[in-house]
């Protein structure tokens, strides 16, 4: 699989396409499957090409193929980490994948015609009280009408401006602006509704497979440059779960008729993976213990007994423990937690003096990334950083943030596949039926016959959480119900 082989070897390279990697490692152009089919709805199915054309093409194809295998295989073979990836993670998992996605999803499509409906009653009046707030009527969804509105009309401050000099209306600018006056607010919401509706409520119905009567979504191994998988068509990785709205989305997956949805995820992996790379103790150790992380981070950040623990003190531990691990800047951390600079800063070094490990840890992963160009995940797969030579501050400084979080993310992703793996070959030992339908982020969705649903919660959970051993526990959380609403 050269797409797999191109992206075992560089996956911060774009492109693993064979027209990319003939033009990469050939220096040559080769004819395209539109340049013989067409492009659009007015391409050809390929039994309909012919066969005097179909059969070069194919053949060139499968000769491109091995042509790039013999420049792309030698190179991943001389780093034998390498090719236990590509042999034992990255290959194993194609089957796997194909089955979800011929397995697909079951969606229910009368829920998700209601709900957009009740959506557009919503937007309706979103649309009255922004009119309202503006005092004009105009196109919500045109970045110049809203620009004038804003910044022409209202005068409200410009924080940003786009490349072209205009005064941005990003969502990030929107939610700057939301915390001194109302209307930015309101326009947040409509965009959030009105993504929804027009993403998911109403397109999710139009992808139903009419022979399946599932939706099938594509699953992408070769486009993140963390080794995370991404899914297309429809993307089922960004269905919001902060909101309620977002959350009534994910009930429109159903089981059907004598079946459950069971859906286990990892928890807080990527913090486990940073308490087991630093070895930091006290990070470890509040794992080890199966303490609540976040209370435990702010005993320490704080001072205080862990009974003391205040529900404030905890979540802005929260936002410092996920915040930091991402390589958050005081500046950054400063607006999360609405607060000044001097305080957050204050809070990093205090965390970085109950964890020094963490400190230590990306100190370490900075440095290697300076000098290589690249970090590892815990099984040896390279996440390049090239920008990490850049002349660009912000270029550099991105590039560094991406070396400290890559190993965790890397690790988690690889961790996930295993894991799906070991399921796939469990579930064709099985003399009952289960499926798996859904891989989003640290999550997996299976769709199994209620009388077998306890048995094989206990065996997904067993297999995740043994994909690998760390030096701290490894927590999955299972949960099963109607929809997968209900299960998550």
């Amino acid at each position: 699989d050269t797409m797999l082989e191109s992206y075992i070897l560089n996956s911060s390279v774009n492109q693993h396409n064979k027209e990319s990697l003939a033009l990469r490692y050939l220096d040559k152009n080769i004819t395209t499957y539109q340049d013989i089919a067409g492009k659009g709805a007015k391409q050809l199915p390929f039994d309909q090409i012919k066969l005097d054309i179909s059969a070069p093409y194919a053949a060139a194809d499968a000769d491109l193929v091995l042509q790039l295998h013999s420049i792309l295989w030698p190179q991943i073979k001389k780093i034998k980490e390498q090719e236990k990836v590509f042999k034992e993670i990255d290959m194993p998992l194609v089957s796997v994948l194909s089955k979800i996605e011929r397995s697909g999803v079951c969606i229910d499509k009368k829920f998700l015609d209601k709900f957009s409906g009740e959506l557009s009653e919503r937007l309706h009046v979103l649309e009255q009280q922004i009119y309202k707030e503006a005092n004009a009527e105009f196109n919500i969804n045109s970045p110049l009408q809203l620009q004038e509105i804003l910044y022409d009309k209202l005068q409200f401050p410009i924080l940003k401006k786009t490349p072209k000099g205009q005064p941005s209306t990003a969502e990030s600018v929107l939610q700057e602006l939301a915390l001194d006056y109302p209307l930015p607010e309101i326009i947040l919401k409509y965009r959030s509704l009105s993504k929804l509706k027009s993403t998911y409520a109403d397109a999710l119905p139009q992808q139903i497979n009419p022979k399946t009567e599932r939706i099938h979504t594509s699953y992408n191994q070769a486009i993140t440059t963390t080794g995370r998988l991404s899914s297309t068509d429809p993307n089922l990785q960004n269905i919001p779960v902060r909101t309620e709205e977002g959350r009534k989305i994910r009930r429109a997956f159903i089981a059907p008729t004598n079946c459950k949805i069971l859906s286990v995820d990892y928890s807080q992996i990527e913090l486990r993976l940073m308490a087991h790379l630093s070895q930091d103790k006290n990070l470890c150790k509040a794992f080890q213990c199966d303490a609540d992380i976040h209370r435990a981070t702010a005993a320490e950040i704080f001072d205080v007994e862990l009974s003391d623990v205040t529900n404030a003190q905890r979540r802005n531990a929260k936002t410092i423990n996920f915040g930091l691990i991402y390589g958050m800047s005081a500046f950054g951390l400063a607006k999360r937690l609405k607060m000044s600079r001097e305080d957050a800063q204050k809070y990093i070094e205090l965390y970085f003096t109950r964890y020094p490990g963490v400190k230590e840890y990306m100190e370490k992963m900075r440095n290697l990334a300076h000098k290589q160009e690249f970090v590892e995940t815990i099984f040896g797969r390279r996440l390049y950083v090239p920008d990490i030579t850049s002349k660009n501050f912000m270029h550099r400084a991105a590039a560094e943030r991406a070396a400290i979080n890559a190993p965790m993310q890397g690790s988690a992703a690889d961790i996930m596949k295993i894991a799906m793996i070991n399921i796939d070959h469990w579930i064709q030992t099985c003399d009952f039926k289960i499926t798996m339908i859904m891989q989003v982020h640290d999550e997996l969705v299976f769709e199994v016959a209620t009388k077998h649903i306890e048995i094989t919660s206990k065996e997904v959970k067993k297999r995740m959480e043994h994909a690998v051993e760390l030096d701290v526990p490894i927590i999955v959380d299972a949960g099963i119900g109607n929809n997968w609403d209900e299960a998550h």
